[in-house]
């Protein structure tokens, strides 16, 4: 079949810069889609997005469908003609619907059964009759939040059309999209080249957006063009550009022929904290920062201009004298939330809101405060400077710097603790009190850190439960979830000997008669003890080993990772199978006998067979071995002793008639397996682990 090259680009208006990475793949997925909808192979696709456009080239596409032959089966031929070879009327209606008389239908088996059936060849439609509703399919697709209208045209898309390039080797293919009807003319550059640019063939249109076009339309080779410049522009300063990778592709998106060049600003900038200067840099320019050696900022930026200029030295003096102003707002919102300390700011917080139910931000922090204290109480930190921490925590969110940077919040509160002369602790876990931030992020560092950490996310999860709006499905619009993951991270990696139920019953206590349900401290508990399934999920642990932990639900989340990483060395050993087996087999008669209603303690006496003796010296001898090892935490190798004891326990079911006729033996027999069972509960439900 014959083969050739297929481009189509859409011109318009400057397309959002954040969202053109996402347009540009979203677009050349749906052009696969529909060709693969269509049947129609093709090589290589690769797409391409600037600011004011949007392109997908498909190499080697089939120029038509393939013929395409269909069978269609009609009555039995048993059912189709009668005893005197005559059709019948079920023979005439299937010719019918086919078009042919009976005498053309032919005959096949199917399903066992002979039948009429009738064979036709479908001839494939071009491809350029196929292409334009594959196009507007995928443009249809993308994921475009809010569609706008232009003129007095009817079209939706995310910006003005004005152009449209279809091509199918040389040919245009003749469609109208968006209004816009095809050709083979595209434009250039806004600036650099205005002009119409034709495309001869598909394969050249790279090529010829360079030039002349001035236009460099592969978005990935565009983004390592202006890294590689902003990185040498660093370079001429014997300094290093700080490349954020976010940024990168926002700016990205915004330029068509990227010319990077280096600005200054005033040095006296500098005595305000870096990152607001960097945010304000980011945030409002788009520039990129400097640092020397030791990480330091330096009075420099990197802007990527969109034009290539004759004297560039007036596009950088533009570049400084629209920064400098911003540069002097974040110096002045500095200055001025310095006049004020974090603790005069308090009342301010009882006028900002933080949930209708749930009170002002100042009801919050005091909260989170009492909250703070009693953890404190339980690690041994500084329960005062923990609870001064808590309480001054919020009271950046009035400040200037962050009412403009919301991203500076609790960075600024640091800041501001520090020239209020409070102490180092208070002041690093203010700077650390929403950490982490997200999936991967820094931990606190502290332990006053991290214990704010703790307690400001959880009075966040106990008061939604409290008012009745936990998560609900894929729904978590205060992102709870990532909440209790980050405080099980905290207590996990930071090794926080912190009762978690007890944690919850604290911070509820704080919500007096809010509470709109019962329960609902064990609510929240089970909830955030969820959120290790995914975790140890993500990390290879088996189902069956998170359930053998999850059955006993610990209450210490340390204590859980560490029973979970003691089960999963247990499960290696070849004793665990065998003994896994033994523990199923006890936990389902002890169902069966209701053993809560029966004694725990075994008569010496009233053990008969070696096997049942040999058992009950062995688990003797593992309960004080053990003892100590679970007292301290050390489950890998309290599992492992246990392992020791398969052969006795294989013998006891070998040999062993639990449920003999003689009550009290059988009685005390159960009550040696009890004691089995719950030495190894001490860790974990090992009965999980039996798969068979």
């Amino acid at each position: 079949m014959l083969k050739e090259d297929f481009l189509v680009e859409l011109g318009t208006e400057e397309l959002p810069p954040k969202a053109l990475l996402k347009l540009s793949k979203s677009f050349q997925t749906g052009i696969i889609e529909g060709l693969k909808k269509e049947s129609l192979a093709h090589g290589e696709v690769k797409s391409f997005a600037t600011p004011r456009r949007l392109a997908v080239l498909v190499c080697a596409l089939d120029e038509k469908q393939a013929d395409r032959t269909t069978q269609k089966f009609g009555p039995a031929v048993k059912a189709a003609f009668d005893t005197h070879g005559n059709p019948t009327r079920a023979a005439d209606g299937f010719a019918k619907s086919c078009g042919v008389l009976v005498a053309d239908l032919g005959r096949a088996p199917k399903d066992g059964v002979e039948k009429l059936s009738f064979s036709s060849t479908l001839p494939g439609k071009s491809t350029n009759e196929l292409l334009p509703a594959i196009v507007d399919a995928a443009l249809a697709k993308l994921p475009i939040p809010k569609r706008m209208r232009w003129g007095a045209s009817r079209n939706e898309f995310v910006r003005p059309v004005h152009w449209l390039v279809m091509l199918f080797g040389e040919e245009v293919v003749p469609s109208t999209i968006m209004g816009v009807t095809s050709g083979a003319d595209s434009f250039g550059h806004r600036f650099h080249h205005p002009d119409k640019i034709r495309i001869g063939k598909p394969i050249d249109y790279e090529a010829l957006m360079l030039e002349p076009g001035n236009v460099v339309a592969d978005f990935a080779k565009r983004r390592e063009l202006i890294r590689k410049s902003i990185l040498t522009e660093g370079e001429k300063l014997n300094a290093n550009t700080v490349v954020d990778e976010l940024l990168l592709e926002e700016v990205t998106g915004l330029v068509e022929y990227p010319v990077a060049l280096t600005g200054q600003f005033d040095e006296l900038f500098l005595e305000v904290p870096s990152q607001a200067l960097i945010l304000a840099m980011k945030s409002h320019q788009k520039c990129f920062y400097l640092v020397n050696a030791n990480e330091e900022l330096l009075p420099y930026f990197v802007t990527v201009s969109n034009i290539r200029s004759n004297d560039p030295s007036q596009v950088i003096k533009g570049n400084e004298r629209v920064i400098r102003p911003r540069l002097a707002d974040a110096k002045f919102f500095y200055e001025t939330d310095k006049q004020k300390t974090l603790e005069d700011r308090l009342d301010q917080l009882k006028k900002v809101v933080f949930q209708e139910k749930l009170g002002t931000v100042f009801d919050r922090s005091l909260r989170v405060a009492n909250l703070a204290k009693f953890i404190a109480a339980q690690t041994g930190e500084n329960e005062a400077q923990s609870e001064r921490a808590a309480m001054l925590s919020k009271c950046d969110l009035v400040t200037n710097m962050v009412g403009e940077f919301a991203d500076l919040q609790g960075l600024m509160g640091s800041y501001y603790a520090a020239n209020d002369g409070e102490p180092e602790p208070v002041i690093t876990a203010i700077c650390e009190q929403y950490l982490p931030k997200y999936a991967g992020d820094d931990l606190p560092s502290t332990p006053l850190g991290s214990l704010l950490a703790i307690a400001d996310k959880l009075d966040s999860i106990v008061g939604l439960f409290a008012i009745g709006q936990p998560p609900t499905g894929s729904k978590d619009p205060f992102a709870l979830r990532r909440s209790a993951i980050g405080i099980l991270r905290i207590m996990v990696e930071n090794q926080l000997d912190l009762d978690l139920l007890a944690c919850i019953e604290a911070s509820l206590s704080e919500f007096g008669s809010l509470e709109s349900e019962s329960k609902t401290a064990e609510k929240v508990f089970d909830f955030m003890l969820e959120r290790f399934r995914s975790w140890y999920s993500d990390e290879g642990i088996p189902s069956n080993v998170f359930q053998s932990v999850m059955e006993i639900k610990p209450r210490k989340p340390h204590d859980f990772a560490k029973r979970i990483q003691a089960v999963s060395s247990f499960e290696q050993l070849t004793e665990s199978a065998a003994l896994a087996a033994a523990n199923k087999r006890v936990s389902n008669l002890l169902v069966k006998v209701d053993a809560a209603s029966l004694s725990t303690e075994v008569s010496e006496a009233l053990l008969i067979d070696d096997a049942e003796k040999i058992l009950f010296q062995q688990l003797r001898d593992k309960e004080l071995r053990t003892a100590p090892l679970f007292n301290s935490g050390n489950y890998t190798s309290g599992l492992a002793e246990l392992a020791e004891l398969k052969d006795s326990v294989d013998g006891f079911f070998d040999n062993v008639l639990v449920m003999c006729n003689d009550k009290s033996v059988q009685n005390n027999r159960i009550a040696l397996l009890q004691r089995l069972r719950n030495i190894f509960l001490k860790v974990a439900d090992i009965s999980f682990l039996h798969t068979s």
